[in-house]
């Protein structure tokens, strides 16, 4: 039994008159019947019983029909669904990001504008360092991860801009130099950092090792955090110093004070990485709002995002 059985079927059905159903349907009358003839072979049973004004369902014909209708309207709604799901209207999208990444402007916009135009796709997040975010791409646990890289892209990930943020110092409130309102780096060689592990965020390590050497010393190595979010709790502990992107400022902890870095230029990337190919509809809608975030944070909070250089 093929689905045309049933329209067919269906509209002889409705019309009560195998001649209207042809025309409805767009074939001739005697095709109809034949087909109509022939589903009833293959049931065993009479499905219409003949008047004087066209046909009425038997009984059999009934008990069929209303099977027949559910069954077309859920293949339909198949079909709905499956175009629904082929365009990214609906589904599941996994995004992951650092925990540094969430403060971002550009990614609160970006999440809330997805939401807004796909409101049936079910967002899950995944919160990693930048490592870890690039395994779970890599493995398919998340479809696009905010994360903070430089340079040249990992095999199979293409990298989309969010923004460039300038780096800031924070440090205990009960530290010497808390009072200052801009600080050098050069006066922080005493002090011990709070550092993410290389192995965990490459760039981010890179960064403020790279801009202490510059200053004209290496890094004391303090307390490891596992999360960029950490950082700042641990030097409320006043475990040490150490160097934040922009937006991490507004983590508001009892005992810390950020500030920002005078006599040179420390930034940091954000990206949002995604498997290069094959792009789902889902992932490759998310990916086509990132230009419009950027812009309208730009426009909004022009001093958010450092766009003088990039890593």
């Amino acid at each position: 039994m093929e689905l045309r059985h049933i329209r067919y079927f269906l509209a002889v059905a409705d019309e009560r008159n195998v001649t209207r159903a042809a025309e409805r349907l767009g074939i001739g009358q005697p095709p109809l019947s034949q087909q109509i003839h022939a589903l009833e072979e293959e049931l065993g049973v009479k499905l219409f019983r003949r008047t004087g004004h066209g046909v009425v369902l038997t009984e059999a014909g009934e008990a069929f029909a209303a099977d027949a209708r559910r069954i077309l309207h859920d293949t339909r709604a198949a079909v709905e669904k499956a175009q629904s799901a082929g365009r990214g209207e609906i589904g599941r999208l996994n995004i992951g990001f650092t925990g540094s990444a969430a403060f971002n402007p550009v990614v609160s916009r970006l999440i809330r504008a997805y939401r807004q135009d796909y409101p049936n796709v079910v967002l899950t997040l995944a919160e990693g360092n930048t490592s870890e975010l690039l395994a779970y791409l890599n493995d398919g646990r998340v479809d696009v991860a905010f994360v903070r890289l430089s340079g040249q892209s990992p095999a199979g990930v293409q990298l989309l801009h969010i923004a460039v943020e300038p780096m800031k110092v924070v440090l205990p409130a009960t530290h010497p130099l808390a009072k200052k309102r801009r600080i050098s780096l050069a006066a922080l060689a005493e002090d011990h950092f709070v550092l993410l592990p290389r192995e965990a965020s490459p760039t981010l390590h890179d960064v403020i090792v790279g801009a202490c050497k510059k200053a004209g010393f290496d890094p004391i190595a303090g307390q490891e955090a596992p999360q960029l979010s950490s950082v700042v709790n641990l030097v409320a502990a006043e475990f040490g110093v150490s160097l934040v992107p922009a937006s991490v400022c507004q983590i508001q902890v009892e005992g810390v004070v950020y500030r920002d870095i005078v006599g040179t230029s420390i930034s940091i990337r954000l990206a949002l990485a995604s498997r290069i190919e094959p792009t789902p509809a889902k992932t490759a809608n998310f990916l086509a709002k990132v230009p419009d975030a950027v812009s309208t944070v730009s426009r909004a909070d022009a001093p958010a995002l450092d766009t003088q250089g990039s890593l």
